[in-house]
């Protein structure tokens, strides 16, 4: 037991969620190593008298992990960048963001590429920070020794990506890259569109209508590179897990309800828009809502609810993917440079919704109506997202011997999302002025109080003042050791 001169956080609350299997929120008590800000103990029971974070009635959960973010830095940092990404996680409740291989430049998808990214991150993180690796044509001799440089695991395309530097890999690249992944049970993610041997059907709508994209990207597309990933899943099971990333297409449920069944090494993710938007409600030209796959419709997107609720689907990440708001053609750039032939148009928009950092009180809302619990907050966001990043053995739960990474958040207050309250560098986004349940009040890594609404100004509104005043947020680097990681990354 420490002592209390090795104390250097004690969190206690009324209702505190330690995992996702207690059976209701509970009082408790967390005490913290100042060296290392891990949790050396946990009683149960509610001391105020004692706590150097007291969050009373609010909910203590453990901290957020989002396993699917673009920072995009170095090299596109005006789309986003390290400190603007992780200032957006710190005030939405997340703890851990593990960052994509692209859009960065150079795509992280060599040892030197990710070398250059912790580099380009050090000093600059107000969250921990990981990354997966990528698979592009040629590289697989270079999988293995990113592994031991700490990536996740590898993320590949199997249609075009949008950016030239990292192209996609046909059904003999993706052997053989999973012959080398499979000799550490590498996690191999797939971004899951294939293009179709009959092309779409041109669409009779403009191109400033959302319908004209939906049609460009029929759920076909998915289906076709699902039925790809887990044929390739089945082929190298039980050593090379296999993920599909934000899953838009609930046609497909049924093939990956078969392939769990089976007990391929499967999982699935979907994101918080595909969970809260629908096509019909896109207004014209309202290019903030382009992504790929595309938000469907709302048939869709209560089958995907049930996906969710009954467990196909694993956990739920932002996939934040922002970028400057000429590239989306947005009326709201007219004296950017924007050709007015152009503005608009979703057929030529760059793809990617920003998010951020606001995932938990959109996700909230949305799950009240349909049954939602907080445990399963905690299964979807944390637990689950920590075991797919392999690093279970240190975050997703409160546990002792873990690292104190804590959210602390209030779901029954109503929260307006607005410019002042996201903090990623681009502020397009489509829940701007939406009206949720869900404010997170203080955010917790390692020990250490990151985000805390508290100091809010109260007059302007504006929570910069919020933060700590210094990047307290660490880079992951924990090397994936053969056989020490498959139990993580099959959930």
């Amino acid at each position: 037991m420490s002592t209390a001169s090795n104390v250097a956080t004690i969190i206690t609350g009324k209702r505190v969620l330690l995992s996702s299997r207690q059976s209701q929120p509970a009082p408790f008590t967390i005490y913290v190593d100042k060296e290392t800000g891990k949790i050396t103990r946990i009683e149960p029971g509610y001391a105020p008298e004692a706590a150097t974070v007291d969050a009373k009635d609010d909910v203590v959960m453990p901290g957020i992990v989002d396993a699917h973010v673009h920072i995009n830095q170095p090299g596109r940092t005006q789309w986003e960048g390290v400190v603007t990404a992780t200032h957006a996680a710190a005030a939405g409740g997340v703890s851990t963001i593990i960052d994509m291989p692209l859009n960065c430049l150079p795509s992280t998808v060599t040892p030197e590429a990710l070398h250059i990214k912790e580099d380009s991150f050090r000093d600059a993180m107000w969250v921990d920070v990981g990354t997966w690796g990528g698979v592009v044509p040629g590289n697989q001799a270079h999988l293995v020794p990113m592994l031991d440089a700490g990536a996740r695991g590898f993320k590949c395309f199997l249609c075009d990506s949008g950016v030239a530097e990292f192209p996609p890999v046909n059904e003999d690249e993706l052997r053989k890259a999973m012959t080398e992944l499979k000799k550490r049970n590498g996690t191999l993610l797939f971004h899951a569109e294939m293009e179709l041997e009959a092309p779409p059907v041109s669409s009779a709508s403009a191109p400033t209508e959302y319908q004209a994209f939906l049609d460009s990207r029929p759920a076909k597309m998915e289906e076709t590179a699902i039925e790809l990933v887990i044929r390739m899943c089945r082929e190298f099971a039980p050593h090379v897990p296999c993920h599909i990333v934000h899953l838009s297409a609930a046609s497909a449920l049924p093939m990956i309800r078969a392939a769990k069944r089976e007990g391929l090494p499967l999982t699935v993710e979907t994101c918080f828009h595909y969970l809260t938007l629908n096509a019909e409600s896109i207004p014209d030209k309202a290019t903030e809502f382009k992504c790929c796959p595309p938000i469907r419709d709302g048939q869709n997107r209560e089958m995907l609810w049930e996906g969710v609720l009954d467990g196909t689907i694993d956990f739920v990440v932002s996939d934040h993917s922002p970028c400057t708001p000429d590239l989306k053609l947005h009326p709201c750039c007219g004296g950017h440079g924007i050709q007015s032939k152009d503005e608009g148009d979703f057929l030529k928009a760059w793809g990617g919704i920003a998010s951020v950092g606001i995932g938990l009180p959109l996700l909230w809302t949305e799950g009240l109506k349909r049954g939602l619990t907080l445990q399963d907050i905690v299964r979807l966001l944390s637990e689950k997202t920590a075991k797919h990043s392999g690093i279970a053995h240190r975050k997703g739960s409160l546990e002792a011997g873990k690292d104190a990474d804590v959210t602390i958040w209030s779901p029954e207050q109503p929260v307006i999302i607005t410019k002042e309250k996201v903090h990623f560098r681009n502020k397009l986004t489509p829940y701007l002025e939406c009206n949720c349940l869900g404010q997170v009040n203080k955010t917790i890594v390692r020990g250490q109080v990151v985000f805390n609404a508290d100091l809010r100004d109260s007059k302007t509104g504006g929570s910069d003042e919020c933060f700590s005043s210094r990047p307290l947020g660490q880079w992951i680097k924990d090397p994936f050791k053969n056989g020490a990681q498959e139990s993580q990354s099959r959930l």
